[in-house]
């Protein structure tokens, strides 16, 4: 009996896990971040458009990136550099909601490359920034079951 317990929890799991949605803001090319780099936020502090010759796949998006120095460090450690909530805006998420992003209203916020609708929203974010992350967090999984494929 308790092997068919364990089989059935294992294929319980095998399932939900195959069924698992995700929630991307892409272009209608599937490429995230607007062709942008995602891995330049971090190590050159501001937005550097990507290159097509350049590019990995991660959680069903194409990423560009300005150098194959760039593809390599993203392709290390992909969850370290890819935009928090989809690529949605953060704060839109912190909301319940997802919104489209502007690429010069990004920031790093403990280590997680967030983007924004727009620099007014960016500042709004960051009236609470700790307290919009966690409420962001909180919200997106309900956001992915709802509008992921």
């Amino acid at each position: 009996m308790r092997a068919v317990v364990t089989t059935l929890m294992i294929l319980a799991s095998m399932s939900t896990f195959a069924l698992a949605k995700e929630l991307s803001n892409l272009d209608k090319n599937g490429v995230a971040l607007q062709g942008y780099d995602p891995v330049a936020f971090f190590t050159d502090n501001r937005p550097v458009r990507g290159d097509q010759q350049f590019q990995a796949q991660f959680h069903g998006a194409t990423y560009y990136f300005a150098s194959a120095d760039h593809k390599a460090t993203f392709e290390k450690d992909p969850a370290k550099y890819e935009p928090q909530f989809g690529g949605f805006c953060a704060y839109g998420a912190s909301r319940g909601k997802t919104a489209p992003i502007k690429i010069e209203a990004w920031q790093i916020v403990n280590g997680r490359l967030l983007m924004q609708y727009d620099l007014d929203v960016k500042g709004k974010f960051n009236d609470d920034p700790q307290g919009n992350l966690r409420k962001a967090d909180q919200n997106w999984p309900s956001l992915v079951e709802k509008l992921g494929k």
